[in-house]
């Protein structure tokens, strides 16, 4: 199986109107830049769009929103994008916010091929309403059920043609977890490198799970807030 393509335009082949995608990245960091780029060219829309929270307001999905791309979003932290907020209280975007392990949880149970998982967060909150509980042990759980994703788009630092891919220190928090857990899973690598280069103890995602996989330009890789101490 060749999964190596040339572009993004090329591996988002396949994304069409009213689909679903995760998206890899915690805040700005590990986001697909290159694939959002095409999917705003490309101008898909109503968009069922997974990931940890929704970028900002001029980078990242916060790009999506803007085209009005996305009919729902699925996160667990939104709060860098006004965009966003706006489209949230007029009604425009459909939100379905859930505790971060949550989320992670749900991307694991999908990639394992779990129908659902049970977790004591959200217990006896909004979080809970209209879903099924549990007790087990005497302490009351939650049903969550599996992600189930059309396409899951990661960025990794590295990877070689067979989908092997070796993640940097906070993009590990949920590209990793949504490349196991898409039908079809596209990975975009700062650097590709041959086959056979990569320690296969330092590899973080197994090939098994990319189905297409390319070598991105132009990362801006930026930070949502930079913090610095002050000259004295």
């Amino acid at each position: 199986m060749n999964k190596l393509v040339n572009n993004a335009e090329e591996a988002i082949h396949g994304i069409e109107d009213n689909m679903t995608l995760m998206l890899g990245g915690f805040g700005l960091c590990g986001i697909p830049e290159n694939c959002i780029s095409a999917l705003v060219k490309k101008g898909t829309k109503s968009l069922t769009c997974i990931s940890n929270n929704a970028g900002v307001d001029d980078f990242g999905i916060g790009l999506m929103l803007q085209k009005k791309q996305v009919k729902k979003m699925i996160s667990s932290y939104v709060g860098e994008n006004a965009e966003f907020e706006r489209q949230l209280l007029s009604g425009e975007l459909e939100v379905e916010l859930i505790p971060q392990g949550t989320l992670a949880t749900r991307c694991m149970a999908a990639g394992y091929g779990m129908p659902a998982i049970f977790t004591p967060a959200g217990v006896g909150t909004e979080v809970a309403e209209g879903k099924e509980t549990r007790v087990f042990n005497g302490k009351t759980y939650l049903m969550e059920y599996a992600f189930d994703a059309d396409f899951a788009i990661v960025k990794a630092w590295k990877g070689d043609s067979m989908g092997n891919l070796v993640f940097r220190s906070t993009s590990r928090n949920f590209n990793p977890l949504m490349a196991m857990a898409g039908k079809i899973t596209i990975a975009e690598v700062e650097e590709l490198v041959p086959v056979g280069s990569l320690d296969p103890d330092h590899v973080h995602t197994p090939g098994i799970y990319v189905h297409r996989i390319f070598e991105g330009k132009g990362y801006e890789k930026r930070i949502e807030q930079r913090t610095v101490r002050k000259k004295e």
